[in-house]
């Protein structure tokens, strides 16, 4: 998703001059108007746009009367002014009436740049916090970059959503959830969202790399920089320059490497193997773990500062099990790539019953296993609850006398309750006063608990 721009401004040259700078920075969707009142009707008519660049000083209607136009029919326009006159009073009057930024002219480029990507900045977490006020799901504008995450799940959505909005941005991302939940297919997502789509997209799994391959997997080497090396290795940060960087299992990658790693994202600089001379490299970084980083943190397993560096945008992937709702639609996606276009029908009621109440410890990634597997013992036909695993198949629950046996076959929390009731009861009798004071619970809960399990009250 590109960002939109409009600059308004009388002075025809001034307005190529600013075109020419955001042009070269990257920003492609710009409209030049050199009259306030044809930018006025631009918002008037429905025109939305990310950034406006607004001339204080223009005839018919000046730059701040713009403004108070703007930001009543586009509120979430971030405005700024630029004007030849550096009084303070104007400046203040403009940030009250809702512009983010006061620049004076000549605006030095690398100070204009700084002010649209803040502005930007500032718009994405207001749109993601107006998001999340909203009943009505929002809309991906990039289908193509997301289409291949499959989700009907409202929460999904919004996180979608959410990541398409931090495309747009050059900041670090830092993806987490269990293991399987698609992590690296969102992360592709936000690169193809982003401006930077086209670049070369380089995932690294972490735990694969030890303190002897870091530098040069990562740097690269020159030719004859230590023995054995007859050729020049290009890193990672010099194939990836302008991409991004996908770094999975962030979490295990050892202190001594975290260090290395957070001196490039400070300044983006690093030093080839075999050379003194310190390059420069222009990547974004998007991580991704399945481990708590709070509690290595605390554990003094992972470093703070690199923590706060590669968080600049945080996406949580919820399981499996917290998205039932996209299992069906998932099946079937699956079903279609197993056996080249077959639907949704090729799998019994049955066995997507069974499928619909199993919790997924392996997410969407075992889902896939288990749908592969059933097509190939199917043999072309529907997939039956027969060719699932039986792990999958619910467990039947105890019976009245397996949990009066000593040693019963408890597998669940709920299951070790009943067993204890029930044992208890036994013991004293069938004495429902007497169970409750040893159990420490309430008589009434007692009761409820033994209807629950079919012990009517001439039995208990």
């Amino acid at each position: 998703m590109t960002n939109r721009i409009i600059i308004v401004d009388d002075d025809r040259d001034y307005l190529e001059i600013l075109m020419l700078k955001l042009k070269k920075a990257g920003y492609g969707d710009i409209l030049c108007v050199d009259h306030p009142l044809e930018a006025a009707a631009q918002f008037d008519a429905g025109a939305t746009f990310d950034i406006a660049l607004i001339d204080v000083t223009m005839p018919e209607l000046d730059g701040m009367q713009l403004l108070e136009i703007i930001k009543n029919t586009s509120p979430n326009t971030e405005c700024i002014m630029i004007t030849a006159v550096n009084e303070a009073r104007i400046s203040v009057k403009c940030l009250k009436k809702g512009a983010y930024d006061y620049l004076v002219k000549p605006v030095r480029e690398e100070e204009l740049l700084k002010s649209i990507d803040r502005a930007l900045e500032r718009k994405r977490l207001l749109d993601i916090l107006d998001m999340d006020k909203r009943d009505a799901l929002p809309k991906v504008h990039n289908k193509d970059a997301f289409r291949p995450i499959i989700t009907h799940s409202r929460k999904m959505i919004r996180i979608l959503k959410e990541a398409e909005l931090h495309a747009a941005s050059h900041f670090p991302v830092l993806i987490t959830g269990e293991s399987g939940t698609g992590k690296e297919l969102l992360a592709r997502a936000v690169h193809a969202a982003s401006p930077r789509d086209g670049q070369p997209f380089t995932p690294v799994n972490m735990a694969a790399l030890n303190s002897n391959l870091f530098d040069a997997e990562f740097f690269g080497h020159t030719k004859g920089a230590f023995t054995g090396a007859e050729y020049e290795r290009t890193g990672y940060l010099e194939q990836t320059n302008g991409g991004t960087l996908f770094l999975d299992e962030i979490g295990i990658l050892p202190l001594e490497l975290q260090g290395k790693l957070l001196r490039v994202l400070q300044n983006g600089e690093y030093m080839k193997l075999g050379t003194s001379l310190p390059r420069q490299t222009d990547v974004r970084i998007i991580a991704a773990t399945n481990e708590d980083l709070d509690r290595l943190i605390r554990q003094r397993h992972f470093r703070k500062d690199l923590y706060y560096r590669i968080r600049g945008a945080w996406l949580h992937l919820p399981p499996l099990r917290e998205r039932r709702e996209d299992i069906p639609f998932l099946i079937a996606a699956m079903l279609g790539r197993t056996n080249g276009g077959a639907s949704r029908d090729a799998i019994s009621e049955e066995a997507l019953d069974v499928l619909m109440h199993y919790e997924y410890p392996g997410n969407v990634r075992e889902l896939e296993s288990i749908i592969h597997s059933a097509a190939s013992l199917a043999q072309g036909q529907a997939i039956d609850a027969k060719h699932l695993h039986p792990k999958l198949q619910p467990r039947k629950p105890l019976t009245l006398n397996e949990c009066r046996s000593n040693s019963p076959a408890v597998t669940t929390l709920a299951e070790a309750e009943k067993c204890h009731i029930l044992q208890v009861y036994e013991k004293t009798g069938r004495n429902k006063t007497q169970s409750a004071k040893i159990l420490g619970i309430g008589l009434n809960t007692l009761r409820r608990k033994l209807k629950t399990y079919g012990l009517r009250n001439d039995d208990a």
